[in-house]
């Protein structure tokens, strides 16, 4: 009797540092900062980046908004959400649509890379 419940608790000590070998796998990129792969963006969404930089620059904000997008680039996916709290105010820019399309875009790293190259290129053009 005693060696069945000595076997029982080994076996359930086992399964239990299974199931945590498990978690600890399933969790081990949950909070990452690598850098995301490189993924084309679509012609869509170029032409939104390229829309916001262009209305960046013509207010004469690029450099402002080069360094903000920088300090900031680790909280793209707060800052994306932080759009669904201006999205009232900011339509006369965009169409809700395209606010939307653009706040989702936002999340990631490398749409913020993306748009401040496009800024910089818009504001090379323009001097």
């Amino acid at each position: 009797m005693t060696l069945r419940i000595l076997h029982d608790n080994i076996t359930s000590v086992g399964k239990l540092l299974e199931r945590l070998k498990d978690l600890r796998e399933g969790l081990r990129h949950a909070f990452s900062v690598e850098e995301e792969k490189e993924k084309a963006f679509p012609e869509e969404e170029l032409i939104l980046i390229k829309r916001l930089a262009r209305a960046i620059t013509t207010r004469r904000m690029g450099t402002p908004a080069v360094l903000f997008l920088e300090s900031l680039q680790p909280l793209s996916y707060i800052g994306s959400q932080v759009m669904a709290f201006f999205r009232p105010f900011m339509t006369f820019l965009f169409s809700p649509e395209e606010y939307d399309r653009l706040a989702h875009l936002l999340e990631r790293r490398s749409s913020i890379e993306a748009l401040i190259e496009e800024i910089k290129k818009a504001e090379e053009d323009g001097s």
